[in-house]
């Protein structure tokens, strides 16, 4: 299949980042530029990537069509079937790319581009959680709760980067305090099953972790939503607990996803929960627990960990991930789905 086409005014490319609940878009008007024109549909309004692709691009009067485009979305990528796992949308990206009449599609996890983008990261687009400066050149790691929890890993190859994707938020649960497992104990005889590390840390796990605490403390609590806890928090014992134990948990997770893709370069927190946090996160026991691994401590003392705050950051990495198609050698890197 040929390269895209650079973008221009005329023809740009066409970026996106599907999760769980939000559809991002944006438009790339030259070679190694950021997206501009960005914004947020609701995925739930919306029957497919085309559709809503579609809506987009009506939206903000685009007078020139995409000759390209790289969609991130948040599921296993394999082939021409593209199901999200926390969404209801499927849909074929061939049948996609001919519906918007595309020259080029790529379609690679949300959380490959999110590590793809950490190259382009500048001054003020992610805050220190402790540990030395990132170091350039060497492996890194991203992950991050939103609607679920992403992983993924991104090292250095002659030319560039290649992002490692997978499924990491599925392994069990880094629970090792007393408070952890106790609601770890009462969740597994709830649901009758292993607890994986999403079933907390992400939004609607924020949540089971906060119910799951008021019962073991034997207490009431109202119903509440992630955001709901986060507000309260200040003021609110039980909910001010909860994002601790997620922060305590996540560090220990961060941790050991550190440990074993090698991410010496540093460990990137992205997602849409923790930037709404930032002072709960940077006081909270996240680093502690990051270090905490026995014999590794000092493995990971000598680790960065970093809080992404860049608006879209997954939209950079998908026009990293169709700049890399401009050079051969870049190009092939890595190998998400093509069409």
């Amino acid at each position: 299949m040929s390269r895209p086409q650079p973008p221009s005014g005329h023809r740009p490319w066409l970026v996106a980042d599907i999760g769980g609940t939000n559809a991002r878009f944006g438009l790339v008007e030259a070679p190694g530029t950021r997206p501009v024109r960005v914004r947020r549909l609701e995925g739930a309004e919306h029957a497919d990537l085309g559709a809503a692709a579609a809506a987009y691009l009506e939206q903000v009067g685009a007078s020139a069509r995409p000759g390209a485009a790289c969609v991130a979305v948040a599921g296993p990528v394999g082939g021409d079937r593209i199901r999200l796992t926390n969404s209801h949308w499927d849909f074929s990206a061939s049948a996609t790319r001919d519906r918007l009449g595309l020259d080029h599609l790529e379609v690679v996890n949300d959380f490959a581009a999110l590590a793809l983008s950490l190259p382009r990261l500048g001054d003020g687009d992610a805050l220190p959680l402790g540990g030395p400066p990132v170091l350039p050149r060497r492996p890194m790691a991203v992950l991050g709760p939103g609607t679920g929890l992403g992983v993924a890993g991104l090292v250095p190859v002659p030319g560039g980067w290649a992002p490692v994707p997978g499924e990491g938020g599925h392994v069990d649960v880094p629970a090792v305090e007393d408070r952890e497992l106790e609601v770890v104990r009462f969740l597994r005889a709830r649901q009758g099953g292993a607890v994986t590390a999403e079933c907390l840390l992400c939004g609607p796990g924020l949540v089971k972790l906060h119910d799951a605490l008021a019962e073991v403390r034997g207490v009431r609590a109202p119903r509440s939503t992630a955001a709901d806890i986060c507000a309260a928090a200040p003021r609110d014992p039980l909910c001010a607990e909860a994002l601790d134990v997620f922060c305590c948990l996540l560090g220990g997770f961060a941790g050991n996803v550190a440990l074993t893709l090698g991410a010496t370069g540093g460990v990137f927190l992205g997602g849409g929960i923790l930037p709404r946090i930032i002072p709960v996160v940077q006081s909270s026991g996240f680093r502690r627990r990051f270090e905490d691994k026995h014999r590794m401590a000092g493995y990971l003392q000598s680790v960065a960990t970093m809080l992404i705050v860049a608006q879209e950051p997954a939209l950079l990495g998908a026009a990293a991930r169709l700049d890399q198609c401009l050079d051969p050698v870049q190009g092939g890197a890595d190998e998400p789905a093509q069409q």
